[in-house]
């Protein structure tokens, strides 16, 4: 059995050496053979470690979690959802992925949940799948993480998503995404919200509540976390009412696609933005409780 260290800063037992970490890679990659198709392209090493992490390099439990992660991908399809599919929920810009990065490299995803704009679950579910692809797949090299901003502006209870979309959004994220999340920033949330935030905690793993952070504008304290992750001048941006372009912002996401499709070689694959992304049945979910831009300038170019 591999020696164990916590490193108490992330909260997480990891190997004590890269060999260790590499074995432990090795171990469940020959549980998982054989891999074909996406799946393989999927299952990277650095794949494999994240899903590790997720679980405190335990192996079993590893594997169980990324075989589920490898079902849910060849069912739901989240690679070829596209832009038109999501276009949508997109128009208000609730949720989408800035033009700028933060100080240490990560992307950043903006949401304004006071923009919400719709009322279906599944439209919902798959704008953020959507948003969550498209950050992973402009990661810089050798990044595997992102940062959230959220911005309450004009939020209110009535615009507060049911419960049944909060469980099942954050089984998606945590189950499908693990280790995605360097930090969540929620900036001027209502009090009120923080009634609401306590009965969403329950559902989120506790290193995923660690990563979330409470910032005020009024509070001195609690905004130094903006100045230690971003420039003020996008960031601010970010935070201003004209902040979103959707004709620009279309055209970016469009391209993106573009780049998905060679990504992912949906190319003659019989993928495409017509096909089913079905969503999760709730009730065949165990949902357990866990204890413990600013505006678009961007170029696009063709070709």
């Amino acid at each position: 059995m591999l020696a164990l260290k916590k490193v108490g800063k992330r909260g997480v037992e990891e190997p004590s050496t890269p060999a260790q970490e590499d074995a432990k890679v090795k171990e469940l990659r020959a549980r998982l053979e054989p891999l074909t198709g996406r799946s393989l392209q999927y299952a990277t090493d650095s794949c494999l470690k994240r899903y590790l992490r997720a679980r405190s390099w335990n192996v079993k439990k590893a594997e169980k979690m990324i075989r589920e992660s490898l079902t849910w991908r060849a069912t739901y399809k989240p690679e070829e959802i596209c832009w038109k599919d999501i276009a949508t929920e997109a128009e208000t810009g609730k949720v989408y992925r800035a033009n700028f990065l933060d100080k240490q490299g990560h992307p950043v995803l903006v949401m304004h949940p006071g923009r919400q704009n719709t009322s279906m679950r599944e439209g919902q579910i798959k704008h953020l799948v959507y948003s969550m692809e498209n950050a992973v797949l402009n990661l810089p090299p050798g990044q595997e993480e992102m940062v959230w901003l959220v911005d309450f502006k004009g939020w209110t209870i009535n615009k507060a998503v049911p419960l049944k979309t909060v469980q099942e959004t954050a089984y998606v994220l945590q189950t499908h995404y693990p280790e995605r999340l360097s930090v969540g920033i929620l900036y001027n949330p209502p009090h009120i919200f923080e009634t609401f935030y306590t009965i969403v905690k329950p559902f989120l793993d506790p290193r995923t509540a660690r990563k979330v952070k409470f910032v005020y504008s009024d509070d001195a304290e609690s905004m130094k976390v903006l100045d230690t992750l971003f420039d003020k001048d996008k960031v601010d941006a970010s935070l201003a009412d004209d902040d979103f372009d959707l004709a620009e912002y279309a055209k970016l996401m469009q391209s993106d696609d573009e780049k998905a499709a060679v990504t992912w070689n949906l190319r003659g694959s019989g993928g495409g933005a017509d096909t089913p992304h079905p969503i999760p049945n709730l009730s065949t979910l165990k949902l357990d409780t866990v204890n413990s831009s600013s505006r678009y300038t961007a170029t696009i170019t063709t070709g």
